[in-house]
């Protein structure tokens, strides 16, 4: 266990960790939306286990590294595992986020929609580690170009992934208190959506515009909420 005495190892390990983190924000983001499906007191226990079972799948894709890099070779065309892969998941984050908005906008879009039909648990939690595997794709292979050591790349996922089941409760709790901001993930989602088909097709869509994007219109929809909150107040003072 030399590699823990370098400081190299360190700079590795927090770069790897950052960059997890970063590329997990739209697998928490779905997450926190396919978790309000199911019946309020087993929420947290299917982000538990989708995302334990997610962590189990990637460490096993981690020490599987010589057949994942596999996965990038053309096997028809210049397409690759690794391509339809990215298309599938691609269409049905689209499919997914689309059939979610058309569901809300039937309903009053500024009123909390209650739901009476939950989605089973064990839907949820494999909807979980299907769309983690297509998220985990670009994250594996961001570690193996960062850094050979097998060791690291397991501390980073695991420690990515403890982050999203202690963040995606609370993001979670936001979505379902304020739904203007669900439209606004699902839209995001669907954006992702776009980008891992073209992704498959080979056309590189830098991930700083999408996030920007992301933040941007999330910051423009937390002044739209002041905004309501002060000009209700004002109405409730007036009467």
């Amino acid at each position: 266990m030399e590699i823990f005495f370098e400081l190299e190892t360190y700079v590795a390990l927090f770069t790897l960790t950052i960059i997890e983190i970063i590329l997990g924000i739209d697998n928490i983001i779905f997450i926190s939306i396919v978790t309000n499906k199911v019946n309020k007191e087993n929420r947290q226990k299917a982000r538990v286990l989708g995302l334990l079972l997610a962590l189990v799948m990637r460490i096993i894709m981690l020490f599987g590294l010589t057949w994942f890099i596999g996965l990038t070779k053309p096997i028809y065309l210049d397409f690759s595992v690794k391509d339809i892969i990215l298309f599938f998941g691609g269409g049905f984050l689209i499919f997914k986020s689309v059939l979610e908005i058309s569901h809300k906008i039937n309903g009053n879009f500024d009123e909390k929609i209650v739901s009476t039909k939950s989605v089973s648990l064990n839907s949820v939690i494999w909807q979980i580690v299907a769309v983690d595997f297509v998220f985990s794709i670009d994250s594996i292979l961001t570690a193996i170009g960062l850094t050979e050591i097998l060791l690291l790349m397991v501390i980073a996922v695991v420690i990515s992934i403890l982050f999203m089941i202690f963040y995606s409760s609370k993001i979670s709790d936001i979505i379902d208190r304020y739904p203007s901001l669900e439209i606004l993930a699902l839209s995001f989602l669907i954006l992702i959506g776009f980008t891992l088909i073209l992704e498959a097709f080979h056309y590189d869509v830098p991930k700083g515009f999408i996030y920007f994007a992301l933040f941007f219109t999330l910051g423009v929809e937390l002044i739209n909420i002041r905004f309501r909150r002060v000009s209700l107040k004002r109405v409730k003072i007036k009467r």
